[in-house]
């Protein structure tokens, strides 16, 4: 993540890091933290942890019409023995929608996240899409990039 956001106590002191923005766990883990709630680990999430193997992390959509929407696949394929879950999708840019099946992924399936882009005017563009999950190495990052012309 290119910016971090960090929770300080009373005396200035780090008490969690993450962007509760992009990461839905850490905006639970936020809010419990300023209402006085007990944090408690969440282990878990490792118990169900899986792997995941991505056919392309990023794709080049050439040059286009800015006026004409674009859109490409990603594939993710559960490549573990835990039922792949997807938590959070999100986005770098409202210009940028993503469009999936929320049904938990069975191990050796693939789930196929539908990227669209929409450009407000002719320009270069590099967007990212940050895949929440319970995948070992999540957030998973994908990327798009182009030139709307």
């Amino acid at each position: 993540m290119q910016l971090q956001t960090f929770l300080l106590d009373s005396n200035s002191h780090v008490t969690a890091i993450g962007n509760p923005i992009h990461n839905s766990n850490v905006k639970e883990l936020y809010l419990s933290i300023i209402q006085g709630k007990e944090v408690v680990s969440n282990m878990k999430n490792k118990a169900t942890e899986t792997k995941v193997k991505v056919d392309k992390a990023s794709v080049f959509l050439g040059d286009f019409a800015w006026q004409k929407e674009q859109k490409t696949i990603f594939v993710l394929t559960n490549i573990g023995d835990k039922p792949l879950v997807i938590e959070d999708v999100n986005a770098s840019c409202g210009c940028v929608s993503v469009g999936y099946s929320k049904e938990p992924v069975p191990s050796g399936k693939d789930i196929k996240l539908e990227v669209g882009y929409k450009a407000d005017n002719p320009e270069y563009f590099d967007k990212t899409i940050t895949v929440f999950c319970n995948a070992k190495f999540s957030p998973i990052q994908l990327r798009i990039t182009g030139n709307a012309r």
